[in-house]
């Protein structure tokens, strides 16, 4: 009868033993990027990504987060996370963008994700518009302006859904105002940008602070085009006009038969033949060679997103009752190569955190 008793507990425990009792559970996570690897904005988010899932034990060690960068995907025996490129700053046209999202939703279904994670704009608005109120939590970064747009958040304090996240407030006013302290002559300025959902977005909010009498310099124009050819005439014409420039995105410029140009080769012929200093958004465009920003930090967001991601999956967390957030800026970047083009003596000026040696859109198509 003992016999009989101590091999039923042992079968009782061999059955939930045999079910995973007492196993962490393997999640899965699908991260949807906007655009492709190349692009210098995504590659800044995805160390911020990659050092926020080693920080927050999703990943064991920098092994399997080069796994990961490599191949988009790694398992491991807790984690399941795959990475998929939308590629919307080449392929910008709607059909191409909606094309995409079809094929990127079909993804995410097969794949059956404890977690979704967006990279920027349109991975959020296109992806979150058809996963919102599903059983999937949803973590977006890197949304410009006010997350609010898409229709998305109740607000910004109580999403009411199941998607929060981390969104880029934009320090256009502050990259003014240490522009006008390298140079302090500086009255005017004029918006260049692409007319792509992240340029219109950016000029957007640079015009409205300027509206609201916000800006320490006074706006004369606005450009927003996808023509190469009428990018480069405003530039040059604006450039007789204006004491400055705030160049915001220039990724989605086409030519005239309606071919993606680089936007490094953008840079480098701007760089070569505008001869006016520029602030620009993010620390991607001083590494490129514009002079100066205040930079909106794609590291800080896309590891605040992971942060928001080990708060719903690690401590249960409803994200519906989760606030958006604004993570803090990043640091105040110069050019020194772009600086030395304009005749900026950077001497004593100790306002300057960070400086990028060298103009990479030079060194990649020189002119």
């Amino acid at each position: 009868m003992r016999y009989c008793y101590t091999f039923a507990v042992f079968l009782f425990f061999s059955f939930f033993l045999s079910c995973g009792y007492g196993e962490q559970k393997q999640l899965r996570i699908f991260v949807v990027s906007s655009y492709h690897k190349e692009y210098l904005w995504s590659q800044d988010t995805h160390q911020g990504v990659c050092a926020g899932l080693l920080d927050f034990k999703f990943l064991e060690n920098r092994q399997q987060v080069d796994d990961f960068s490599k191949n988009d995907m790694v398992e491991t025996p807790n984690l399941v996370i795959k990475k998929t490129w939308m590629n919307t700053k080449k392929k910008s046209k709607t059909e191409e963008i909606n094309a995409t999202s079809v094929q990127t939703a079909d993804e995410i279904n097969a794949f059956k994700p404890d977690l979704i994670m967006l990279g920027d704009d349109n991975a959020t608005n296109y992806m979150g518009n058809q996963f919102i109120d599903s059983a999937i939590p949803i973590v977006f970064w890197g949304v410009d302006g006010t997350p609010m747009k898409y229709g998305l958040l109740d607000s910004i304090d109580h999403p009411g859904h199941n998607i929060t996240g981390v969104y880029q407030p934009g320090y256009y006013t502050e990259t003014l105002k240490y522009l006008m302290m390298l140079l302090p002559g500086l009255k005017t300025f004029a918006i260049l940008s692409d007319d792509s959902e992240t340029g219109r977005a950016k000029a957007k909010a640079i015009v409205r602070r300027s509206e609201e009498g916000k800006l320490p310099l006074k706006l004369v124009e606005t450009v927003l085009t996808n023509s190469f050819q009428v990018w480069q005439a405003e530039a040059l014409r604006l450039q007789g006009k204006v004491d400055a420039f705030f160049v915001v995105n220039h990724n989605t410029l086409k030519d005239d038969k309606g071919n993606s140009i680089d936007p490094l080769m953008a840079g480098a012929w701007y760089l070569s033949n505008i001869k006016k200093p520029e602030g620009t958004v993010e620390n991607q465009f001083v590494e490129e060679g514009m002079l100066i920003a205040v930079d909106d930090s794609g590291y800080k967001q896309g590891y605040e997103a992971v942060r928001m991601a080990n708060m719903i999956l690690h401590e249960k967390i409803d994200p519906a009752g989760m606030p958006s957030i604004a993570p803090e800026r990043g640091p105040i970047t110069i050019n020194r190569q772009r600086a030395g083009m304009l005749g900026i003596d950077l001497a004593r000026k100790d306002f300057i955190e960070k400086f990028i040696e060298k103009a990479m859109a030079l060194e990649r198509f020189p002119q």
